[in-house]
């Protein structure tokens, strides 16, 4: 054997060793690379736990939204309703105005009728009563009127008394 370059290697090679044993290196570096790993393994930890806690925010929310959409539809469904039913009441409202309209407008025809086939009769009668006057004024001389009118305050006394016994 002989005592070369690469003997010397290998022996500075081992005593590197012996002294990174002796020193306790590879506990260190394994010491630090497991407090490594720790921490790695807590955020990875902490970040499932975000993760979940985010899932279920989120799905908090979408129920929530869900929810929301779901109660806006019932509120838009209950609100179409009412305007239905407010629309069926308002043109139940107004037909009831306009019968009562028409009602009101007919009794007031019969009535415009009423009064002026009164008007009519009573200048009729009161035309036919002048005439008659006049006739009888012209026709008639004073004491046949005298007559007839003594006459007629017989004929109604008579009647007055018929209808008071």
């Amino acid at each position: 054997m002989t005592i070369d370059a690469t003997f010397w290697v290998a022996v500075s090679f081992f005593i590197f060793f012996g002294i990174l044993i002796y020193l306790k290196i590879p506990q260190k570096i394994n010491n630090l690379l497991n407090s490594k790993i720790d921490e790695i393994k807590k955020e990875l930890n902490e970040a499932e736990k975000l993760k979940f806690e985010a899932k279920n925010l989120l799905s908090n929310y979408e129920n929530k939204i869900d929810k929301s959409k779901k109660e806006t539809q019932e509120m838009i469904n209950l609100a179409k309703k009412d305007s239905e039913k407010n629309i069926l009441e308002k043109t139940k409202k107004f037909h009831q105005l306009i019968e009562n309209k028409k009602k009101n407008a007919e009794q007031k025809i019969i009535q415009m009728k009423e009064n002026a086939l009164k008007d009519i009769k009573y200048t009729a009668v009161k035309i036919s009563m002048e005439a008659a006057g006049h006739l009888i004024k012209n026709s008639i001389d004073k004491s046949k009127i005298e007559k007839l009118y003594v006459e007629s305050l017989e004929q109604t006394k008579n009647s007055l008394k018929r209808l008071k016994v």
